[in-house]
């Protein structure tokens, strides 16, 4: 099983942050990751499917996968 490489270490981390205001987590992503909102998402929602995610942070990543499937069901 290979492991996360930094840029996927780095979206999952700053997914783990708390944003006190409206746009400053797409400003970080675009500043910090070098990424298009949309790049970023889906970035984050292949790391959700992967074992690899779950073990570096299983809290986060079960989190972020309740949350889609709420999502999923309410379409």
């Amino acid at each position: 099983m290979a492991g996360l490489d930094a840029r996927e270490l780095a979206v999952l981390a700053l997914e783990a942050r708390p944003w006190r205001t409206a746009g400053a987590k797409e400003r970080a992503v675009r500043e910090e990751l070098g990424l298009s909102g949309t790049r970023y998402y889906q970035l984050l929602n292949a790391l959700l499917d992967r074992p690899e995610a779950l073990a570096q942070d299983p809290l986060l990543v079960n989190r972020l996968r309740r949350i889609r499937e709420r999502k999923r069901e309410a379409r």
